[in-house]
């Protein structure tokens, strides 16, 4: 459990995302059976996912490293 520990934090972010990886959205979409537009519009929505997924991650570990170098308080 990492709720105080960025180490910890950020290995877990290194292992898996708490949100559903891009690639299984992605085959959940495709196994789905969807009419033409009810497809364009998840289509969109997964770009839009996809983009701020990676984005999210980035910025969650650039915070995590940093977190992770320092000193913790003493209670």
């Amino acid at each position: 459990m990492y709720h105080y520990d960025a180490k910890a934090a950020l290995e877990e972010l290194k292992e898996d995302a708490v949100l559903p990886h891009p690639v299984r959205l992605r085959d959940m979409i495709l196994r789905t059976k969807l009419d033409a537009n009810e497809a364009l519009d998840l289509n969109r929505e997964f770009q839009n996912y996809l983009s701020h997924f990676g984005e999210t991650q980035k910025i969650a570990r650039d915070i995590l490293e940093k977190l992770a170098v320092g000193e913790p308080k003493t209670p």
